[in-house]
């Protein structure tokens, strides 16, 4: 779920960034002429974005009359209405833009999250997403792939403690490292730990750490080790998963999947607005 006061104040960021000396087209237009808005699909995919259109709209004209057609979640099919917006011209053609790249990049990603979760879906495995979003549109995005059916792996650098092989590399030993995280660890916190092979396996089943991820290893190499790992720590796939190989991890048993293409690797869906006044 949205914060909807950090996405108020992220759009008005984006406003400001994008208006800073105002919209010179706007000014042809009595600032009392109002006119509606209409949001169309172009191409099918998953809606995710309602929030943001209400937000958007409504940080210019706080009494937007906003109509929506479809829900959040929704799948959409070419030339679906998604919403009406209406308001003074001059907010529809300012807000415009901004609020159509967003659900336009949301609606992408949600659409990608869709796509691999029903490829593993036969699978007791979970889509995880990964800390490569887009700096500023991280909230948005990983928003959009919980939408989509997957779910957010670390939201933030303090939600969870991750050793990575750059953790490791700048400690004397994977259990040093270890060691010396859980002395920083509240009582709700979990360590995930990466390894790249059988040794950081043994050591990391050893240690009893909370979640041990098989980086960059094929799903033949983690279907062989798998069985060494307890079932008191769960285990993560990552490295290289896209749409042709995820259903192959899935079948390895491992608990989560994380796969960074669904940001640095989607398209924005294609979303229309047109406004008649």
């Amino acid at each position: 779920m949205l914060n909807r006061l950090l996405v108020r104040e992220k759009l008005q960021q984006f406003y400001i960034e994008d208006n800073q000396q105002g919209d010179l087209a706007i000014r042809i237009f009595d600032t009392h002429e109002t006119g509606t808005l209409t949001l169309l699909a172009k191409e099918a995919g998953i809606f995710c974005g309602t929030t943001v259109i209400e937000e958007g709209f409504r940080l210019l004209e706080p009494q937007a009359d906003i109509t929506f057609e479809v829900e959040e979640g929704e799948i959409l099919t070419p030339n679906t209405i998604i919403a009406h917006i209406k308001a003074p011209v001059y907010v529809l053609l300012t807000m415009e833009r901004i609020v159509l790249n967003l659900i336009q990049r949301m609606s992408g990603i949600a659409t990608a999250a869709h796509h691999l979760t029903s490829q593993i879906k036969h699978t007791s495995t979970r889509l995880v997403d990964t800390r490569k979003t887009t700096p500023g549109l991280a909230i948005f995005e990983k928003y959009a792939v919980t939408v989509g059916g997957g779910l957010n792996h670390r939201r933030s650098l303090n939600d969870g403690l991750m050793l990575k092989d750059n953790h490791i590399a700048y400690s004397t030993s994977m259990n040093e490292a270890i060691d010396n995280a859980r002395k920083h660890l509240g009582p709700m916190d979990k360590i995930e730990v990466e390894i790249e092979n059988e040794t950081m396996l043994q050591t990391a089943i050893e240690a009893n750490v909370d979640l041990i991820m098989f980086d960059n290893q094929t799903p033949e190499w983690i279907q062989s080790h798998i069985h060494l790992v307890p079932n008191t720590i769960q285990t993560e796939a990552s490295g290289n998963i896209n749409e042709t190989n995820i259903k192959a991890y899935a079948e390895t048993g491992v608990d989560f999947i994380s796969v960074g293409a669904l940001f640095y690797g989607q398209k924005a869906l294609d979303i229309s607005a047109k406004v008649v006044i």
